[in-house]
């Protein structure tokens, strides 16, 4: 059990900690000071759905639809290239509109809608909450709920750690061109993942 426990935040973490589209939206909030506890909260409710997903047996559910795999990857590409384009644009705008002490303040609702696309239309969560975290879980019998239940923690830990931690790099990024290379950095991160899942 102790095992299924330790293998489940770690495995989580692991998982999760390459900077994708959710993360660098926790991040950018994080930097904003802006509604971050409701952005962790979501991340982290939405990643212990999906692992308790993978654990119940999605896989078994994506076998029986063929067409499920392919539906998510491409859908996934045109959302990831779409993601990056808005974070071109945005740094092409310049950084002086985000920062976070100029920016306009955006409406809980908007964020929080944001929040539930980049997380739940992105198919690498579900390829590794669902797909991978379930197969592995299967390794752990009979203590798949403890490794489950670990692994949400694990979420909630980073998701907690990058969206209240990102106010520690607040004074570098008071400078607008920290804004302008951020944005560029999620959209060049944002199209390579696209590229990957297109080509891969």
């Amino acid at each position: 059990m102790l095992e299924a426990g330790l293998h489940g935040y770690l495995v989580a973490v692991s998982l999760i900690v390459a900077i994708g589209a959710q993360n660098a939206f926790v991040l950018r909030q994080g930097l904003r000071a802006e509604h971050v506890g409701w952005v962790v909260l979501v991340c982290a409710v939405s990643d212990a759905v999906l692992i308790a997903a993978g654990v119940a047996g999605f896989d078994a559910a994506q076998a029986a639809v063929p067409w499920l795999g392919d539906a998510m990857r491409w859908g996934g590409v045109a959302f990831l290239l779409v993601y990056g384009a808005l974070r071109f644009r945005a740094a092409l705008r310049g950084g002086e509109a985000l920062r976070p002490a100029a920016g306009a303040s955006v409406p809980l609702g908007q964020v929080l809608a944001t929040c539930l696309v980049l997380t739940w239309a992105n198919p690498h969560v579900y390829l590794d909450t669902v797909v991978l975290m379930g197969s592995i879980s299967a390794q752990y019998a009979p203590w798949q709920a403890v490794f489950a239940a670990s692994a949400a923690l694990g979420s909630l830990s980073f998701f907690a750690a990058l969206g209240f931690g990102a106010r520690l790099l607040a004074p570098v990024f008071a400078r607008p061109t920290a804004w302008v290379w951020l944005e560029v950095g999620v959209g060049v991160t944002m199209w390579a993942i696209a590229a990957g899942l297109a080509f891969g």
